[in-house]
């Protein structure tokens, strides 16, 4: 059933108790409900007590392919029967999908039944910052701080490394650029050299210095006043890190950011054909 009204803000609660677990739903919710954002629904197995909940975008274009259908589950066995449900997802288009490692076999079984491929894009460590407290002091004396606007999409674009899919990328990076919190360092020439974005579960990331501008402590900058910001506002404070990313890992380590060893999130992407 899709949640509405005051269905919502009693998820939000519930989701509370199982955090940092149910971080990637729970900042969906808590992001869509304090800022504009393309719509998404909220869907549980049952209510109040619900087993799965799902964070379904609504994609209302043919290029909306990166907007993650993101899960979030306490029993394995109803996140099996639910996804069966043909509204709750739809097999013949492409998924985008983001979850706890530990229950992707449950997606790769149904895909193999519905004769649809699915490939792994990432899997990733999720970071989370607890105590705000912990950020290091750091000294950003003659770095000029801005937002991104819709000038720098196709910049953005340009240097993420999953946007083969061109509408697709663009899309989701404007949405993240008109609606969502960023960050970036701008240059004498008022133009930006190093920036960080929000993803639709509130998780910063996309986080990224130009070559001729690195090795000047801008990544340490963003990801500070980032964080401060979203603690200031209510916001989790979290962030994926792919596995083989060593630098990012360490980056965000030394910023007070922990994780639990034993979750990673995946996403996976799958395509009927």
């Amino acid at each position: 059933m899709e949640l509405t009204g005051d269905q919502l803000e009693k998820a939000e609660e519930e989701l509370r108790r199982y955090l940092p677990r149910s971080l990637t739903v729970y900042g969906t919710l808590v992001l869509n409900k304090r800022v504009r954002a393309d719509p998404v629904k909220f869907i549980v197995d049952k209510w109040p007590e619900f087993r799965v909940f799902i964070c379904k975008p609504q994609c209302l274009q043919e290029d909306d392919l990166f907007k993650d259908l993101i899960i979030f589950t306490t029993d394995p066995a109803a996140l099996k029967e639910t996804i069966k449900i043909p509204s709750v997802i739809d097999w013949t288009k492409y998924i985008c999908l983001g979850t706890d490692f530990r229950h992707i076999e449950i997606f790769t079984r149904m895909a193999s039944e519905k004769q649809v491929p699915c490939n792994q894009r990432a899997v990733c460590h999720m970071m989370t910052l607890e105590d705000v407290s912990r950020l290091p002091s750091i000294d950003s004396s003659g770095i000029s701080l801005s937002s991104l606007n819709e000038s720098h999409i196709d910049m953005v674009k340009a240097k993420w490394k999953f946007s083969g899919k061109e509408g697709a990328a663009k899309s989701m990076i404007r949405n993240m650029i008109v609606n969502f919190p960023s960050c970036c360092v701008l240059d004498a020439e008022g133009k930006p050299v190093s920036w960080i974005l929000t993803y639709s579960s509130s998780a910063i990331g996309m986080l990224y210095t130009l070559p001729e501008h690195r090795r000047k402590g801008y990544a340490k900058v963003l990801v500070h006043a980032m964080a401060r910001r979203f603690h200031a506002e209510a916001y989790p404070v979290f962030c994926f890190i792919e596995e083989e990313n060593i630098v990012s890992y360490r980056l965000f380590k030394s910023f007070g950011f922990t994780e639990d060893p034993s979750y990673r999130i995946t996403c996976n992407s799958s395509e009927f054909s």
